[in-house]
């Protein structure tokens, strides 16, 4: 009912916006052409009247039902949207222009109503809405609306009730079990659950909100029952993120619809691909071009100080954590315990092992991983098997990075979170961008990623060694 309102009520504004504009854009022809410019082709004005009119009707109807808080939007956010709605004319407009080559339109005339388009579509956007709520939700339309629930759910709820007052949500009280509780958020008390009838009936009520899930089915029915018989509009607020202790996600498919904690853009075998594709895009150059250069200026720094093999491989978990060989360029010294994370001054390390690890040139071998298909080059690090197992033990929902393939480089990495975890509190901001990573997945959060590792590498942090 709420979401019907508002689209509803989003859907009128634009038109009454648009109506508006057209009585201003006449009007300034009025001003302009008549008082400056006598001589007016009529023709060519209603020509770009419908120019800039299916302009801003594409431009709003791309924003239609994505301002669930347009009624409360600030001067700042309508300042923007305005300027966008205007900016966006203007350059249809002059597409216009230039593709017909019209030579015969006032361009003073079209410039100087850019200005009053801006100034129409901020203040029609400022004051309008709230008009158009008032005039709509009023009389028959005010739902009187009772809570039901406990006084926590309630106050976490008022906040939102204040918003939608605008929408013809009048609250009057609440219903409530809880012993002592008289008053939530200036709402009465006006009884318990078994008094929702009488209630209803007493005081008008049109709509009841229960305000969290029942523990028990049998009392949702009741009242759904009540609610039903009495002609009264039953909303549910879902606090099962708060059941959880996670936000959830909500899916249907084939006809059920189901729960889940996190989107996985991932997941969509298209966003794979684009993935994929830019991992052989970026590995394949890498692998034909910068590697056999690298390794030839890294085997001899090995001859000079370290002798041994040029690559180490170590086993390290990965996609679902599976178990696989990591390919890096060998920067400690041969036959001693790697399975230590490495620290600052760390002896295990060769002199030029510093420099590779510190501008990441270490890593660079990696890239055939990412060909072969094991890592990607932005996704989470891979730890070895031992570190899993340590760090699963301080974060509980740690392995939830392993819904992605891991990769060389990552948006924790990028954030200052890379090389040692010296404490509990830095591996938790890891894995926490790991998670918001693989939750907010896009090929352009990746392009970013990278362009921000390159910066990394040419500038390294202090924690990089």
């Amino acid at each position: 009912m709420i979401s019907q309102r508002i689209r509803g009520l989003n859907t009128l504004f634009v038109l009454a916006q648009l109506t508006l504009v057209l009585l201003v854009y006449w009007l300034h022809f009025l001003i302009v052409e008549t008082v400056v410019t006598p001589a007016a082709n009529l023709k060519n004005y209603e020509l770009y009247c419908i120019v800039i009119y299916v302009a801003l009707l594409i431009e709003s109807v791309r924003r239609l039902n994505r301002q669930a808080n347009f009624l409360q939007k600030s001067r700042i956010i309508n300042h923007r949207t305005a300027l966008q709605q205007t900016g966006f004319v203007a350059a249809i407009v002059i597409i216009f222009l230039v593709a017909t080559k019209d030579a015969v339109m006032s361009r003073t005339f079209l410039f100087s109503f850019l200005p009053v388009l801006y100034m129409t579509l901020f203040l029609t956007s400022q004051y309008l809405p709230n008009a158009l709520a008032q005039v709509t939700f009023r009389g028959i339309r005010q739902e009187r609306t009772l809570l039901i629930g406990s006084a926590m759910k309630i106050e976490a709820l008022s906040r939102w009730l204040d918003r939608k007052a605008t929408l013809g949500i009048q609250t009057i009280g609440f219903l409530s079990d809880e012993e002592g509780v008289e008053q939530v958020k200036g709402l009465r008390w006006l009884g318990g659950m078994e008094d929702l009838e009488y209630v209803v009936r007493e005081h008008d009520v049109t709509q009841v909100i229960l305000v969290e899930l029942p523990m028990f089915p049998h009392v949702l029915q009741s009242v759904t029952n009540i609610c039903e018989l009495l002609g009264v509009r039953l909303i549910v607020h879902s606090d099962l993120d708060s059941k959880f202790r996670h936000p959830i996600t909500w899916f249907e498919d084939d006809g059920l619809l189901f729960i889940g904690l996190r989107e996985e853009p991932l997941e969509n075998p298209f966003n794979r691909f684009l993935k994929r594709v830019a991992d052989v895009a970026v590995a394949t150059p890498v692998i034909l071009f910068v590697l056999p250069f690298t390794s030839v200026v890294v085997w001899l720094c090995q001859r000079a100080q370290s002798p041994g093999p040029l690559f180490i491989l170590q086993p390290r978990a990965g996609f679902q954590n599976r178990s696989f060989n990591i390919l890096k360029y060998r920067t400690m010294h041969v036959n001693i315990e790697a399975a230590r994370q490495a620290t600052k001054g760390d002896p295990r390390i060769y002199p030029a092992g510093r420099y590779l690890r510190k501008f990441s040139l270490d890593e660079l071998p990696q890239f055939w991983n990412v060909l072969k298909g094991d890592m990607s080059v932005v996704g989470p690090r891979p730890h070895l098997q031992e570190h899993n197992q340590e760090f699963a033990a301080i974060m509980s929902n740690y392995h939830i990075r392993a819904f992605v393939k891991p990769g060389i480089t990552g948006l924790a990495q990028v954030r200052g979170y890379r090389g040692e975890a010296t404490s509990a509190d830095v591996l938790i901001k890891r894995i926490q961008f790991d998670i918001y990573y693989l939750e907010n997945w896009s090929i352009s959060v990746d392009l970013a990623i990278m362009l921000q590792t390159g910066w990394h590498m040419a500038f390294p942090p202090k924690t990089a060694y």
